[in-house]
């Protein structure tokens, strides 16, 4: 499989999109005025505590105060039964916490006070006393080679803490690991020195900017190349390799072409159809994709698509070609969260099997963290997906002004109904000579066609005068009566 990871930078925004294939399977957009969080420490400040959510609220600086659950807090009783919140923080307590996970709409930021620093190939952790390994991993040879590397160096350095192998540590030099388990013991030294110095509700230290994270966590071996549009952030890119990521240098390179970078693998267009709720699939069949505050909805349709041989046969291969769509989309979109998939019923327990084993395959190359059961008795696939930062959809949009975000607005009629019931309270309550009604277009259309007979009978009941004033600013929803 030809991976590339194609990086397009502006001075308000950066963009980092991952091909496979030609294909666009991972889109992440980072605005200057709006950095994500996502690894940044701070020395905050108890500011609440909860005993009833076994949580409480830390001042950081930020806009809103973040969170912190007793579950993310380090301090284990005996057994590993996490203690009552108020036996580990109180309030005023000042508290070195990194964020997890952004701000997501009206919740503020996620908290541990389980530091973690990565690099390439390890991250460090200084809760840990012992090397871990990375599950992807699986060659028992290597796993013990990398545990002996990490064990020599904790015993060398003396280094307080410990070290996990990522993914990408698997067949590199002992040279190289060292080198990179020296680096973070350097840095960890030094957020420890600033901690010291620093005031409350304080940075102590901010994680990388988009384009150097997408180096570290996004290129994999697989990778060919990664192409940036800007010469002086591709410059800094290869400095960044030179020092860190050594092997990784020659294959970042400028683009100076007069065709835009992201439209060499069609990306502008792939960002586009990601915002839209349908997914249409080859076969003829799609996907309806709707994000709620509570979850995803995922609901897989047959559509235009009649197959050969039976219906059995037509639903399997539908469902086949969403879960390999789901699985991209998943990534495309960065949704994030409880996600429940209601693909099109089956009732042969092998091709269900099939179903859920495709929708794995597909999302062992996702850098987040999923979770999938079995096709419940209803015919729904529930499963989570790790969510660390807003999706495409909420980074590019915001609610409709004219729905406030439901999807759907009142018809004209409804609209004209609930004008006539306001003319009649209004008549009731006041004497006035005349009543000029404000509206949409559209409203007003339905007033002097279709309700025309009905608003003159309202006239005659009310024995006053309905003037009608059509305003283009105002929604389907909206209207005014004035009273004169």
């Amino acid at each position: 499989m030809s991976e590339e990871i194609l990086v397009n930078v502006t001075p308000p925004e950066t963009r980092v999109a991952v091909i496979e294939n030609g294909i666009a399977q991972e889109i992440i957009i980072e605005r200057s005025a709006k950095r994500g969080l996502v690894g940044n420490i701070y020395k905050g400040k108890i500011c609440r505590v909860l005993p009833g959510m076994q949580a409480a609220f830390v001042e950081i600086g930020l806009d809103r105060a973040a969170f912190l659950h007793a579950s993310d807090i380090r301090t284990r009783e005996e057994g590993g039964q996490a203690c009552n919140i108020t036996d580990l923080v109180r309030e005023g307590q000042g508290i070195i916490v990194q964020v997890v996970k952004d701000p997501l709409g009206s919740k503020g930021a996620r908290l541990t006070t389980n530091l973690s620093l990565p690099s390439r190939y390890l991250v460090f952790m200084p809760s840990l006393n012992s090397a871990g390994i990375s599950q992807k991993i699986e060659n028992p040879d290597e796993r013990v080679r990398l545990r002996n590397t990490i064990d020599a160096f904790l015993e060398e350095s003396g280094c307080q803490g410990g070290f996990i192998a990522r993914t990408a540590a698997e067949r590199v030099d002992e040279a190289t690991l060292t080198s990179d388990m020296r680096f973070l013991s350097r840095l960890w030294g030094d957020i420890e020195e600033h901690h010291k110095s620093a005031t409350a509700c304080n940075l102590i230290h901010e994680d990388l900017p988009l384009l150097l994270r997408a180096l570290r966590d996004l290129a994999t071996p697989e990778v060919e190349r990664v192409r940036i549009d800007s010469r002086v952030s591709c410059s800094k890119a290869q400095q960044f390799a030179a020092k860190l990521i050594p092997d990784l240098k020659v294959q970042i390179e400028y683009y100076d072409r007069a065709r835009p970078l992201f439209d060499l693998y069609s990306v502008e267009d792939e960002i586009e159809k990601a915002l839209q709720r349908k997914v249409d699939l080859k076969s003829g069949g799609h996907l309806i994709i709707d994000q709620t505050e509570a979850m995803t909805t995922i609901d897989v349709n047959t559509g235009a698509f009649v197959g050969h041989r039976n219906l059995e046969e037509t639903i399997y291969k539908t469902n086949m070609e969403a879960a390999q769509a789901i699985g991209r989309q998943l990534r495309l979109r960065n949704l994030g969260g409880i996600i429940i998939i209601d693909f099109i019923d089956m009732t042969d327990e092998e091709h269900k099997r099939q179903v859920i084993r495709a929708l794995e395959k597909c999302l062992s190359h996702d850098h987040a963290r999923t979770q999938i059961t079995e096709v419940s008795s209803l015919g729904l696939v529930e499963m989570t997906r790790k969510r660390t930062r807003e999706s495409l959809e909420h980074v590019l949009c915001e609610p409709c002004p004219c729905c406030n975000g439901r999807g759907s607005l009142k018809t004209a009629e409804t609209t004209c109904f609930e004008i006539f019931r306001e003319i009649l309270r209004e008549a009731q309550q006041f004497d006035v000579e005349s009543l000029l009604v404000l509206a949409s277009q559209e409203a007003i259309d339905h007033l002097q066609d279709v309700e025309s007979s009905n608003l003159a009978e309202l006239e005659a009941f009310i024995g006053k005068t309905i003037r009608l004033q059509a305003e283009i600013l105002y929604t389907q929803e909206q209207y005014d009566i004035v009273l004169i």
